[in-house]
């Protein structure tokens, strides 16, 4: 862990970063084409030599800030007494085909959960099926289908302090006084013990399904004393035994920074190691629950990092129109690949229900393809950016599969 003891994540003035960005994004291109190895190594690698390398070659904060001008960074979300509908690119798909029914009909035989059905993803029906990728994926959550925390929000009771306009109006409005919600999965201090024969019987329902790539995640089991990393690494052992071709991603929790429990997830044979960090670091304890925090996230990737064997990619996902700006998702960012995080998704927060915490706006596919855009010039290996993008998403694990199969391709035997 020396690796992991020398790294340092503190963030230089506000003000460098704010105006360190001064072109690029004022023009109409919004793609680029990744600068040449060569050019990396012009820097160190440290978070000072990311931010000088990305103040010449990468997309601005001013650009943001006139999309923003322009009314074509987000669209405004309705209300009660303003109803609008949602921009058309927030449109969901009906879930349907064979593939899709068969994988429905399974779970429910084996009494299965999967979080694309908790969380409502939007995505369900088309990662599912396989799409038009043919790389058919599902997210399989494991321990239960309920959680010992409940990221939600008391902002009175928390006596959140903020300028943003947004996050101010939850505060002060008839809400204030209620919880709100940011997560749809179920919460108790008590949830159900873990079915010792669960791992098995996902291994062997994974492995009858013609899957390529399959996530596995589960809900925060605080209450057990390895806080269930024990559970997930035997259900990674199984499944990779029983079919040792697919590709597997371990979704994990924080496990409350516990190094022990990252390195028994991390060794346990996946393909890739992802733990959420949801929002920016200034909205953390807005949107998580208390016992999570930005750092705490940083250190299970970087743990995740050092532990694994080499190859093994780490990956993180923010949730935006939560409340956020845009210098504060690229500075989140910055930090995201200083841990040395591989890849980054960024999606549209969608309001489950009225018990949840409301969208502030609707991005717009525009500014997520400038958050992509950004992202691959930081060095990121992959960033999938879009309205109906989930950390678990059927196209980005298309492409991770796809870097994961060159790189064994390319590695020495």
């Amino acid at each position: 862990m020396n690796s992991l003891a020398t790294r340092s994540l503190k963030s230089k003035s506000s003000q460098f970063i704010l105006s360190r960005f001064t072109q690029f994004f004022s023009t109409t291109t919004t793609t680029a084409p990744p600068p040449p190895p060569s050019d990396f190594q012009n820097y160190p690698s440290t978070l000072d030599g990311l931010r000088r390398r990305l103040a010449e070659e990468s997309p601005t904060l001013s650009d943001f800030v006139k999309l923003q001008s322009d009314d074509n960074y987000s669209v405004e979300v309705g209300t009660k007494k303003k109803p609008l509908p949602k921009p058309k690119w927030m449109k969901e798909a009906i879930p349907g085909g064979d593939k899709y029914t068969h994988i429905k009909k399974k779970l429910r035989e084996l009494k299965l959960h999967t979080v694309c059905e908790e969380a409502k993803c939007p995505n369900l029906g088309e990662c599912w099926s396989g799409g038009e990728t043919g790389t058919a994926t599902a997210t399989i959550m494991i321990l239960g289908d309920t959680c010992t925390r409940g990221c939600s929000n008391s902002p009175v009771a928390k006596g959140y302090k903020t300028q943003n306009p947004f996050i101010s109006s939850l505060f002060n409005d008839r809400m204030s006084s209620q919880i709100i919600r940011f997560c749809n999965v179920k919460t108790s201090r008590t949830p159900p013990p873990p079915d010792p024969n669960e791992p098995g019987n996902v291994a062997e329902a994974i492995a009858s399904w013609g899957l390529d790539y399959v996530v596995i995640t589960s809900v925060d089991r605080d209450d057990l004393p390895d806080q269930g990393s024990g559970h997930f690494a035997e259900t990674v052992q199984k499944l990779k035994i029983l079919k040792p071709s697919m590709l597997i991603e371990a979704l994990v929790p924080d496990f409350r920074g516990d190094s022990s429990c990252v390195e028994k997830v991390a060794k346990s044979g996946l393909d890739v190691l992802a733990h959420n960090i949801e929002t920016v670091e200034e909205l953390q304890s807005v949107v998580r629950d208390h016992r999570a925090n930005f750092k705490q996230s940083l250190d299970v990737l970087m743990m995740a990092k050092d532990y694994a064997p080499p190859g093994t990619l780490t990956k993180t996902s923010v949730m935006l129109g939560c409340g956020e700006t845009p210098d504060q998702v690229m500075k989140t960012m910055e930090r995201v690949r200083a841990a040395g995080v591989d890849v980054m998704t960024f999606g549209q927060y969608m309001r489950p229900s009225k018990r949840h915490m409301p969208v502030s706006e609707y991005i717009t596919p525009e500014a997520f393809e400038k958050y992509r855009v950004l992202g691959m010039e930081m060095g990121f290996r992959y960033v999938a950016s879009g309205p109906m993008v989930r950390s678990s998403y059927k196209a980005g694990e298309y492409y991770i599969k796809s870097m994961i199969e060159s790189d064994r391709a390319t590695s020495p035997s």
